[in-house]
């Protein structure tokens, strides 16, 4: 009788549970039984495991096998555990000293002929089994830099099951050829890659995308950079060709480079949902996300049949997600976005469990401002029905844009400013510049907070720690007073006010800065001066 156990990962959203894989060989007719909540993929891996076992020259147990995953009450999905199982397998069958197995994480798909092939959710699964106290984890070759992402774990990435064979037989290890010809080869250095920050490929590609490419638009421009300051959530209404797309994929390029923290949860969600750039292992730059205004609240949201992967919401998480002609989405796809924008989080519940995917994102929504997107206060383009254009905005409800905190109309753009010569706004650097300055006065100020944003701050604490200058809110409560807001609204004021001050260099907000924010709240004229970066 031989017994020999390793482990591996199962992924619950982006959360790991390390799973003991136990392998118990017992005289008796030849038969493979996998016991421990297997999906339909991984009950085939006994297929997959028993062909790479022969192919890669090893000698397959003709023996009772089980094998079981612990705990069992674990629902296990997926093909990354053919590499734990093969290794119990082997280790059970003394091919490799089970002694050796006991202290390794192993994940990885196995090929029929040996070789190693990559899986989703490296990242959260090495994360996992570095929080369970591991130190060595086995990946394929070309997952290797994203776990290494991954302090104080030892990474041993290898191509073929020949190889982690005979690196744990401490036999010599064999060269086989790269799935691609001009990969480096990790063996010729020890094939142990220490984790650390050195594993970090190059940032992620500029895609080109300047602020000052967009004309005019001073408003809109003034909204975008608030909301990158603070993280305010955006509405832009206007008619095509304004600008409204243009400024959405300009905003992640001023908003500050992603934290240590901020990067290893933005890149396990997308190694999750299997997007990760090729040679790029970790995300250190805002994400974008824009799904299509036919995506279904699955695809929004998260979920899907099986194991429930994340949604367009989790995607954009520390980034943007941008709704382009948002009228046009489901009433119930845009009524599901409440509870990430107030919780930060998606929960979605399923027969087999509860998955929680992290989604804080800056939302920002555009729309045309009826169904042929030519009405304006004259009047004299459209075409349409009052009672179409009622229907059409009514598409927005009330509850939905109370949660967002500026809401600007972008005008259409004149000859004049299309032909005029000098009249280029700031560059993206130069915005950037200002956000990253504001966002650390506001870093400054909330450092012993849970908070890092003005966006963030509750209401409460808004008013008792950090109240406006005196008689700077009075204007906002009477809008309050008359119905023009609501008690959360007058709140998002005060936080945008914050954002302002913060951009101009004041210690708090006073009624010109209290002003602003109103105007981006409500949309009527005020009177003060748009450019944010010419009042600092």
């Amino acid at each position: 009788m031989g017994f020999a156990r390793t482990c591996s990962v199962a992924l619950v959203g982006v959360e790991g549970v390390v799973v003991e894989v136990q392998a118990d060989l017992e005289p008796g007719v030849a038969a493979f039984t996998l016991v421990g909540l297997p999906d339909k993929s991984l009950s085939e891996s006994r297929d997959r495991v028993r062909a790479a076992v022969v192919n890669s020259g090893a000698e397959w147990p003709q023996k009772k096998l089980t094998v079981g995953l612990s705990p069992a009450s674990v629902p296990k999905a997926g093909s990354g555990y053919d590499l734990a199982v093969a290794s119990a397998v082997l280790g059970a069958a003394e091919r490799i000293d089970p002694r050796v197995l006991t202290d390794i994480v192993m994940i990885g798909e196995l090929g029929l002929d040996g070789r190693v092939r990559p899986v989703r959710g490296i990242l959260p699964a090495v994360l996992a089994a570095a929080d369970a106290g591991f130190e060595q984890v086995v990946v394929p070759e070309c997952a290797a830099a994203e776990a290494s992402l991954v302090p104080g774990v030892s990474v041993l990435g290898v191509r073929t099951l020949r190889q982690l064979i005979a690196v744990l037989a401490d036999e010599p290890v064999p060269q086989e050829e790269p799935d691609e010809p001009d990969r480096p080869d990790p063996l010729a250095a020890g094939l142990r890659v220490p984790g650390g920050m050195h594993a970090v490929g190059a940032a992620q590609p500029d895609h080109g995308h300047d602020l000052a490419d967009v004309v005019g638009q001073l408003s809109a421009r003034t909204a975008v950079e608030v909301a990158a300051a603070g993280g305010h959530h955006l509405f832009l209404e206007g008619p095509p060709g304004a600008g409204k797309t243009m400024l959405a994929e300009r905003l992640p390029a001023i908003l500050p480079r992603l934290g240590r923290q901020e990067s290893l949860e933005v890149t396990a969600v997308h190694s999750v949902a299997g997007l990760l750039p090729p040679g790029k292992p970790l995300i250190d730059t805002a994400p974008y996300c824009a799904p299509h205004h036919s995506a279904t609240m699955q695809a929004l949201v998260g979920g899907g049949p099986g194991i429930a992967r994340p949604g367009a919401v989790s995607l954009a998480h520390r980034g943007v997600l941008f709704l382009d002609e948002t009228p046009e989405f489901s009433s119930h796809v845009l009524d599901a976005l409440r509870q990430p924008l107030e919780a930060g989080h998606v929960v979605i519940a399923r027969s087999a469990g509860v998955v929680r995917f992290p989604a804080k994102f800056l939302m920002v929504l555009a729309a045309n401002p009826c169904p042929c997107g030519r009405f304006s206060q004259q009047g004299d383009l459209c075409e349409c029905p009052p009672s179409a254009i009622r229907r059409y905005q009514a598409r927005l409800s009330g509850p939905l844009l109370d949660r967002v905190d500026l809401r600007v109309e972008v005008d259409r753009v004149t000859r004049a400013e299309l032909s005029g010569r000098g009249a280029r706004g700031e560059s993206t650097a130069t915005v950037a510049a200002r956000v990253r300055a504001a966002r650390e006065r506001a870093g400054a100020r909330l450092a012993d907070t849970p908070w890092r944003s003005n966006s963030e701050v509750p209401g409460r604490e808004l008013r008792h720690r950090w109240p406006a200058a005196p008689g700077a809110m009075d204007e906002a409560e009477r809008s309050l007073e008359r119905g023009v807001l609501t008690a959360r609204g007058l709140d998002r004021v005060l936080r945008v006010a914050w954002t302002v001050a913060d951009l101009a260099g004041h210690d708090r907000p006073d009624a010109t800065d209290v002003a602003l924010a109103l105007q981006l709240r409500t949309g009527v004229p005020r009177g003060v001066p748009m450019a944010v970066g010419a009042r600092a």
